[in-house]
């Protein structure tokens, strides 16, 4: 579905991270000066709908585009957001991946199958499941790695089981993450390392990452706005007592005064 076709259509927070991340590629390559780039991402964040969304990027390449074009939102109808709509119980939209002298992601949105097999020699590769689709509540990633490395980023609340066996190398298990979310899938980890590795690490979704950031932005600010207001408490009553106290400063000279000339 296109932004024109439903602008009222309600934007998720990958649209809007989407789009931020367009106007960062544009940023970096001279496209919008730091300005312009500062207000539409402040737009991104705060947008509701497409139609807030589209009018952001029509000036600008789409992400990969060679030529500018308007940029084109599709949207499969929007569920709860919860880990049920993640399940889709369908195939999967890649099976495999293999890196030799070189390097492969999967990552953002894709549907991750119910057994993925990846291969590595002399190079790497990132699974990222973050942002991902499971076609089945357990999901089995065999990894193979040779004198490479493979990594494997999943969101908090996913369950992780490592299976792998090293040879000159090691299967890395992931950060305990507290106890499965309920509904979440079931990640299994297996394969061979010879001279290589396979690491599991948790991290949020980027969205989520950036909604945090700029909370963190926004109480520090809030607890320099206090700091200054305090200190302009301060100062506006050191301002009222100084009268006061240039007044008895001034009755002590006089009084000084007096006795040097023998008026005690």
């Amino acid at each position: 579905m296109s932004d024109d076709a439903a602008p009222d259509l309600r934007a998720s927070d990958a649209d809007r991270e989407r789009v931020a991340e367009i106007l960062r590629d544009a940023l970096a390559e001279g496209r919008l000066v730091m300005e312009e780039f500062e207000e539409r991402l402040e737009a991104a964040y705060t947008a509701r709908t497409y139609g807030e969304l589209a009018p952001l990027t029509r000036d600008l390449p789409g992400a990969g585009a060679v030529a500018p074009a308007p940029v084109s939102f599709s949207k499969a109808p929007v569920g709860d957001g919860g880990w049920a709509d993640r399940i889709t119980g369908g195939a999967g939209s890649s099976t495999g991946a293999v890196a030799i002298l070189s390097g492969f992601e999967r990552k953002g949105r894709w549907t991750a199958p119910k057994r993925f097999s990846c291969f590595a020699f002399m190079g790497g590769g990132v699974i990222d499941l973050r942002d991902a689709d499971f076609a089945d509540r357990e999901v089995e990633i065999v990894c193979v790695a040779v004198m490479g490395g493979l990594q494997i980023v999943v969101p908090p609340g996913v369950e992780v089981v490592v299976r792998g066996i090293g040879v000159m190398g090691a299967f890395e298990h992931p950060a305990d993450g507290g106890p499965p979310a309920p509904g979440a899938p079931r990640v299994v980890v297996g394969g061979f390392a010879f001279w290589g590795g396979v690491g599991v690490e948790r991290k949020l979704p980027r969205a989520e990452r950036q909604r945090l950031k700029e909370r963190r932005r926004q109480e520090k600010l809030e607890r320099r706005e206090s700091r200054h207001e305090l200190r302009r408490a301060r100062r506006a009553e050191r301002h009222e007592l100084d009268p006061a106290r240039r007044a008895g400063r001034w009755d002590k000279q006089r009084e000084r005064e007096r006795y040097r000339g023998g008026e005690h």
